[in-house]
């Protein structure tokens, strides 16, 4: 599954940021403004100069649909967290497939290309879609906490998954 993942290079700046900026997208994000061409470039540019950080591109039949990033990658200490958002408004009827496979194409290449015996994520917890998909593919809630977003407090949810849990969930 991970094939459906590519290295995010130059061409797909624009198509990351229009995904980025979409306000389903920005409702459910930490940073909720609309991101500017140079504020994206400025991104980009750190997370390919850094390596604890990865941005993949994730493609739904051959076509770009997603974005995968992964960041504090601690190989001594095999973990990662992760986010992920959709290009919600190509993707139309093919979201949820596409969410599904997007998904695991991440965890697999969280744990075979990575080599992450942990993957851990942060989702606000009126996020409900998204926590029901990890708990899906064995994520479980660890801890909850409040953060700041535009100001306003909002309850997070930490969500983890193991590689040995994983490989007892893909066994089934």
């Amino acid at each position: 599954m991970t094939g459906s993942l590519v290295e995010a290079g130059e061409a797909d700046l624009d198509r990351i940021r229009r995904w980025r900026n979409h306000p389903s997208v920005r409702r459910v994000s930490f940073t909720t403004h609309e991101i500017g061409a140079e504020e994206h470039r400025g991104w980009f540019e750190a997370v390919r100069a850094d390596p604890s950080r990865r941005v993949l591109v994730y493609r739904h039949g051959g076509v770009p649909a997603g974005v995968v990033l992964f960041s504090d990658i601690d190989t001594e200490a095999g973990s990662a967290e992760w986010h992920f958002y959709l290009d919600v408004e190509g993707l139309g009827p093919e979201t949820l497939p596409a969410w599904l496979k997007l998904e695991g194409a991440a965890v697999d290449y969280g744990f075979d290309v990575l080599g992450l015996s942990l993957l851990g994520g942060a989702t606000l917890a009126d996020n409900r879609q998204v926590l029901q998909l990890h708990r899906r593919f064995g994520f479980t809630e660890t801890r909850r906490y409040v953060r700041e977003v535009d100001g306003e407090p909002r309850e997070v949810v930490w969500t983890e998954l193991r590689a040995a849990d994983r490989r007892t969930r893909k066994k089934r």
